[in-house]
């Protein structure tokens, strides 16, 4: 498994700026899902949202959606967690 998924990204001329992703992308990475799945899942956090629906985080609709497991939904946010403490440079 590949431990740092963070890539860093040019901002402006001369500036840069570490990009760590969010768990949708992180499932990507990882090939528990696909692009179109993430798609998908966000259409449907946004459709959520925009008809007053409950919001739903998008582990919830991965799960629903039977994309992921609750195992690799703990792997998505061991991941998403180890990335935030290496942007805080406390791992």
């Amino acid at each position: 498994m590949n431990n740092n998924l963070g890539t860093t990204i040019k901002q402006s001329p001369g500036h840069q700026k570490e990009y760590y992703p969010r768990s949708g992308h992180i499932a990507v990475m990882l090939g528990f899902i696909t692009m179109e799945q993430l798609k998908a899942a966000m259409s449907q956090q946004i459709d959520d949202d925009l008809n007053e629906r409950p919001h739903r985080f998008l582990g919830e609709i991965l799960l629903d959606s039977g994309w992921i497991t609750h195992d690799e939904l703990n792997i998505i946010l061991d991941e998403l967690y180890k990335e935030e403490m290496r942007a805080k440079g406390k791992l």
